[in-house]
């Protein structure tokens, strides 16, 4: 597992909001993915006032470099918009001039966005900000693309966000990107939050798919599922785990998740035989048997509810040239 370092940089009326969804959906990653992400806090001072005037002492100095792999994280302030003549902030904008993001990935929330741009690393990308930033993101980078009206938006390395909430819905985003949408899933359920999308995002992952409530019963049987597909999953078994009848178990489902307990067993083992498919060179018999389906027949009776393409054109190249 490689570690990858977080790093938070905070200016003077820093936004704890904007610091603290992001931080903590990273330690809870970090918690179910042990190794997976290790939390940093920098600053051109070693002490600074947060917005709402709770102040932040012991904070790292701005590093000569980060670790290749790195995810720059670039928060907002409060107020109506970034000083570029301001000491601490003009600091910050030399030193990213200076090239310490060519190997990161770059996460703004909120204002950090107009810092990224008059840091001139938002030229020629899609990009966006707080709704009460997107003028002034406008006019600082005219060679971007700024976008309304979205949670966060993704242009290759550099992604950035309309701020306060959606950092964590971004922090979310590239924690499923990373280390998968079940760790996401599990992530926002702890946190108590949506998994949201922004417009132009793929479809959710199987992984992800009626998990937007907050039902513990519901939750506990989906995760049972998620860490077992293949296991017997029949009416029984399946209230078994939410403690409850058969007859009420699927009453909530139907009401928190939109669908009944065995479609989502089915949907998680077509999810998992996807895995197999793409990244083994099992045959199907065998990766139907791994899934949880009785055959290969049943398994791809099942995979047409999801997929239109066959199980084949998943194959990597050299498996379907073998």
């Amino acid at each position: 597992m490689t570690r990858r370092e977080v790093v938070f940089v905070l200016l003077p009326n820093v936004v704890l909001l904007d610091v603290a969804g992001p931080a903590d959906a990273f330690r809870n990653a970090a918690n179910l993915v042990p190794g997976s992400y290790a939390l940093r806090f920098v600053a051109p001072r070693e002490r600074i006032p947060s917005a709402v005037g709770l102040s932040l002492a012991a904070l790292e100095p701005l590093p000569a470099a980060l670790t290749p792999g790195s995810l720059l994280v670039l928060t907002g302030i409060g107020g109506s918009g970034i000083d570029p003549h301001e000491p601490a902030t003009r600091d910050v904008i030399e030193w990213l001039r200076g090239g310490v993001a060519r190997d990161a990935l770059l996460l703004c929330v909120c204002a950090g966005s107009v810092l990224a741009a008059r840091a001139g690393l938002l030229a020629g990308r899609e990009c966006t900000t707080h709704h009460a930033h997107i003028d002034e993101l406008r006019q600082v980078e005219p060679r971007a693309r700024v976008l309304d009206n979205r949670i966060f938006v993704e242009d290759g390395t550099v992604f950035t966000s309309a701020g306060v909430t959606a950092g964590l819905d971004l922090a979310l985003h590239v924690i499923g990107q990373q280390q998968g949408q079940r760790v996401a899933a599990e992530v926002a359920r702890d946190l108590v939050v949506y998994l949201r999308r922004a417009g132009t995002d793929p479809a959710l992952s199987p992984w992800v798919m009626h998990r937007n409530h907050l039902h513990p019963a519901v939750h506990r049987v989906q995760d049972a599922v998620a860490r077992d597909p293949a296991a017997s999953w029949g009416s029984a078994e399946l209230a078994a785990v939410a403690c409850t009848s058969a007859r009420n178990l699927a009453r909530l489902f139907a009401e928190h998740a939109h669908c009944s307990p065995l479609d989502y067993v089915q949907l998680i083992r077509f999810a998992f035989a996807k895995q197999l498919v793409t990244g083994s060179r099992l045959d199907l018999e065998r990766v139907a048997a791994r899934s949880g389906f009785r055959s290969a027949q049943h398994l791809r009776r099942v995979w047409s509810r999801w997929e239109a393409r066959p199980p084949s054109a998943f194959r990597p190249r050299e498996a379907r040239a073998a």
